[in-house]
């Protein structure tokens, strides 16, 4: 029987559970100076997702881009309430490792299939990062 529900295996980044809408971006995001950690909204003006909300949504994106201040903005956004739920990002590097860390968000990468491709905005996504497993029922 075919439940509508797509499964991605990953890499567990940070543990834990959670289940939310998706919010995704095909760009990669800049935490110093592109994010607004006290509203928790993208605020780099050419970004796709600039004036966009990602507090409570599972945010799914390529990764961090800029300095190593990525992580103290999201850090931010932890301790101000706006954080994402959780973050699949494709590829594991140091700056979102770190960032996912100190989020404190259920967080998992380097997934079977690129994320950004199979999940769609509105989307209602399970992250199961102590599982290394992502489901996906598309919207």
């Amino acid at each position: 029987m075919n439940t509508g529900v797509i499964t991605l295996h990953g890499r567990t980044v940070v543990p834990g559970v959670v289940e939310g809408e998706a919010l995704v971006s095909h760009e990669t995001i800049s935490g110093w100076g592109g994010i607004d950690p006290a509203t928790g909204t993208i605020i780099e003006r050419r970004h796709e997702l600039h004036g966009v909300c990602f507090t409570g949504k599972i945010l799914v994106f390529p990764g961090a881009k800029g300095s190593s201040g990525w992580s103290g903005f999201f850090q931010s956004t932890r301790l101000l309430g706006t954080a994402p739920a959780g973050l699949i990002f494709t590829v594991t590097t140091t700056k979102a490792a770190l960032g996912a860390v100190v989020t404190r968000v259920p967080s998992i990468s380097d997934l079977d299939r690129d994320p950004v491709e199979v999940i769609g905005t509105g989307d209602w996504v399970r992250l199961d990062a102590d599982r290394g497993i992502v489901e996906i029922k598309p919207r």
